[in-house]
């Protein structure tokens, strides 16, 4: 998926249906979601799901989810909560998913929704459903795009059992509050929170109450509610608020001089910690979980239990200095701040995507370009490969790639294992994937790639874009194209781009995928290095032609439209010199044979398979152009989009071709001025640092022309 440029960002945020999104009921997860809402550049389009019965929402762009199976044991609300998600977010089309703390729901909706998923553990990975195992931590990992932990205790319980080295695609991001402004201190002592076991508070009850008998001057408040109470205060100066929404809680604290959070669970943050300390509370917390992450300033218990937390209340009130001192610094030194944390989730959802990440900006692209190489041929197609003009173009405008030639692979570790030579080379993929992590995956002319493969790779990888390219015929009337057009099928819906060398137009009705686009076989200075119009060459027209590149030799008793016309022309022109391979049972010529043959001739015959197709040529097209031979072509092929009369010599039928060369061949000064015009245009248009360039414009959805 890439995201065009002024495309705006769509961000869906699914909170768990539990959590009430208002201002009276809000607690960890809706709070974390709704300030990060308020700072971030892209709340215009960042809409949040969520179930509540309550009205006054958190922040606008809030959608609330109506759910009829709360209360229902035969039904799954989990389920309908899904359902409701996955229609809604489809029609709406949502470019980033953002899900909250709950992994069921994310399962849920991976593969139903086409959108990059950024997944939020507020809590213990261990303790969910959808996180416990193993298998299911891998799974989460593999299936989003970022992992995002409210601290690094809760990332380091989700990575236990599991490889450290995956935490590169995780990070940690703090709940975080904004500053407060300093009011005049009471002496008061608050504790926030669950008013039970778990949270401290019965320690919190034992230590208080001989507080509040030793120092008259000093109050104590309890914010909080429990279903199940067990534990109660009862003293004068002590007084139980019940739940209190989050303004008037951070009101309390700033006017606060103590706060204690005394919990014994293991705390995936403790955000009562931090709201205290940035309030300018001296704190005290206990060692569990995340809260020494909290803040710098706390007071952290050494032994959690009564007699040490009334030890340490009565060391803050006797010791007005040091009170002051930890206020102070708790105030001035806020460790997670709204608006720096805001900045981090903001970048973390652009580089979900192509156009936002760094690598595209400084448009410098790691490349895996996979093609035959053609070791197994000895090289011999060096100077008609495709792949390898390709590779340089991408060199050359600044790229990296790394090469993988399927085929040679396959030939080299052939073995006597029962494990097919193929899935091995999809282990080498994957592997090498992992390791050089590119921006791009390109092949061509291959059906060794598995489709799971493509799929893991983009797992692996959400970034990636994925395409590939072919350059033989798939024109009408040809049994090679069938196959062909079978081969291009294969990987059409599974890549982004498909690149033909003929007019998209011809293959419209024979694929399912309207993701294609044309490519002019490129020309490489490296490659096509000669300039036969300024030579004086002994043959006047030269052709070459094969059954199949990965063949040196002609096949028997094959039909071949070619031969039919170059039977009929050669007796139109008899007293022409030309040479011609792949005819009259005279083989194919590969390699340097290759051009020490075509620089022995003036002109150049372009005949490709098939009838003419609009724009279709074989690649010898950049042979023969690209190396300043004279080069005729059939008038329907089309050409004439790209080259006029005084670069390329057009025909209409074979007699017409037949007057030409005989013209041609005897105007050696025209000759040589309309190859040379030729050669200039065709580097011009088409060489390979244009054309790759053209290829990775169009892979990142960039506006892009070729000629």
């Amino acid at each position: 998926m890439i995201l065009k440029k002024n495309q705006k960002l769509k961000i869906a945020t699914i909170l768990p249906y539990k959590e009430n999104y208002t201002v009276d009921k809000a607690s960890a997860a809706s709070l974390w979601v709704s300030e990060f809402y308020k700072n971030s550049k892209f709340k215009k389009y960042n809409f949040i799901y969520g179930h509540t019965k309550y009205k006054k929402y958190l922040t606008k762009n809030y959608i609330n989810i109506n759910l009829k199976s709360l209360n229902s044991i035969m039904t799954s609300t989990t389920n309908e909560y899904a359902n409701k998600l996955i229609k809604d977010l489809n029609y709406k089309n949502f470019n980033i998913v953002e899900i909250h703390n709950r992994p069921q729901l994310l399962d849920k909706l991976l593969n139903k929704i086409k959108s990059r998923f950024i997944f939020y553990f507020h809590n213990d990975p261990l303790s969910m459903k959808g996180s416990k195992k193993k298998s299911e931590r891998l799974k989460i990992l593999d299936s989003v795009d970022k992992l995002i932990f409210v601290s690094e205790w809760v990332r380091n319980r989700f990575f236990i059992d599991l490889d450290k080295k995956l935490k590169t695609k995780t990070q940690v991001i703090y709940p975080s509050v904004n500053e407060q402004k300093p009011v005049k201190m009471k002496k008061n002592i608050i504790f926030v929170g669950r008013l039970n076991h778990s949270k401290g508070y019965d320690l919190f009850k034992e230590a208080i109450i001989k507080i509040l008998d030793e120092f008259p001057l000093w109050n104590s408040y309890s914010l909080g509610d429990e279903d199940r109470r067990a534990i109660y205060i009862s003293h004068p100066r002590h007084k139980e608020l019940g739940f209190v929404n989050h303004k008037n809680t951070l009101k309390i604290l700033n006017e606060s001089e103590i706060a204690v959070v005394p919990s014994r669970w293991d705390e995936p943050f403790g955000r009562t910690a931090l709201e205290a300390s940035s309030s300018g509370c001296a704190t005290i917390i206990s060692n569990k979980g995340g809260l020494p992450e909290t803040t710098d300033n706390a007071l952290i218990l050494k032994k959690l239990d009564a007699r040490n937390l009334h030890k340490e209340i009565r060391k803050l009130i006797n010791s007005p200095k040091k009170r002051k001192k930890i206020q102070m610094l708790s105030r001035k030194n806020i460790k997670h701040l709204v608006k720096k944390n805001t900045i981090l989730i903001d970048q973390i959802r652009e580089n979900c995507f192509p156009t936002f990440n760094v690598n595209y900006i400084k448009n410098k692209l790691k490349i895996i370009n996979i093609y035959n190489q053609g070791q197994k041929l000895n090289h011999r197609l060096f100077n008609i490969s495709l792949g390898k003009k390709f590779t340089n173009g991408f060199v050359r405008n600044g790229h990296d790639v790394l090469e993988i030639s399927d085929r040679d692979y396959l030939k080299n570790n052939k073995s006597f294992s029962l494990i097919p030579s193929k899935n091995i080379f999809q282990k080498f993929l994957i592997e090498s994937f992992k390791n050089y992590n590119p921006d791009i995956v390109f092949f061509g002319h291959t059906k060794n790639l598995h489709l799971e493969t493509i799929d893991k790779l983009k797992s692996i990888n959400k970034n990636l874009i994925i395409s590939q390219w072919n350059e033989d015929p798939v024109m009408y009337g040809l049994d090679y194209s069938k196959q062909n057009i079978s081969n291009i099928n294969h990987y059409a819906d599974f890549v982004d781009h498909n690149f033909i060398t003929t007019h998209p137009s011809v293959i419209k009705n024979k694929v399912n995928n309207k993701n294609f686009h044309f490519f002019f076989v490129p020309v490489d200075k490296n490659i096509e290095r000669y300039d036969v119009y300024k030579l004086r060459p002994k043959n006047d027209l030269f052709y070459a032609m094969s059954h199949g590149v990965n063949r040196a030799t002609l096949k028997e008793d094959i039909e071949d439209n070619r031969i039919n016309f170059l039977n009929k022309l050669v007796k139109k022109i008899p007293n022409i010199k030309y040479d011609f391979y792949g005819f009259a049972n005279k083989q194919p010529i590969w390699g340097n044979d290759f051009n020490n043959a075509l620089i022995n001739s003036k002109m150049a015959l372009n005949l490709s398979r098939g009838k003419p197709t609009k724009y279709y040529s074989s690649n010898r097209i950049a042979s023969v152009m690209g190396n300043g031979l004279l080069t005729f072509i059939d008038k329907k092929v089309y050409l004439s989009d790209f080259f006029n009369k005084n670069e390329i010599v057009f025909y209409s039928n074979i007699n017409e071709l037949s007057d030409k060369i005989k013209f041609y061949s005897m105007n050696d000064k025209i000759r040589s001025k309309i190859a040379q015009n030729g050669k200039n245009k065709y580097f011009k248009l088409f060489n390979e640092r244009k054309i790759s360039k053209y290829i990775i414009d169009v892979s990142l959805g960039n506006k892009s022309t070729l000629f």
